[in-house]
């Protein structure tokens, strides 16, 4: 694959991970549950953001 395609990706995986952090700091959740969505997020950077927007949305 081109490199240009890669960049591609990587700017999409930064897009959509500074919109599910910036998502959970604006729920409604307690400060532990938006704590821990967003080390999920950022410790686990595919798996966190698959999960968060398949189960963690949904709040």
């Amino acid at each position: 694959m081109p490199s240009s395609v890669y960049g591609l990706l990587s700017l999409l995986h930064l897009i959509l991970w500074i919109i599910a952090v910036v998502d959970i700091v604006k729920s409604s959740r307690g400060l532990g549950s938006k704590i821990l969505w967003i080390l999920v997020v950022l410790l686990l950077p595919l798996a966190g953001l698959i999960l968060y927007y398949l189960i963690g949305r949904g709040k």
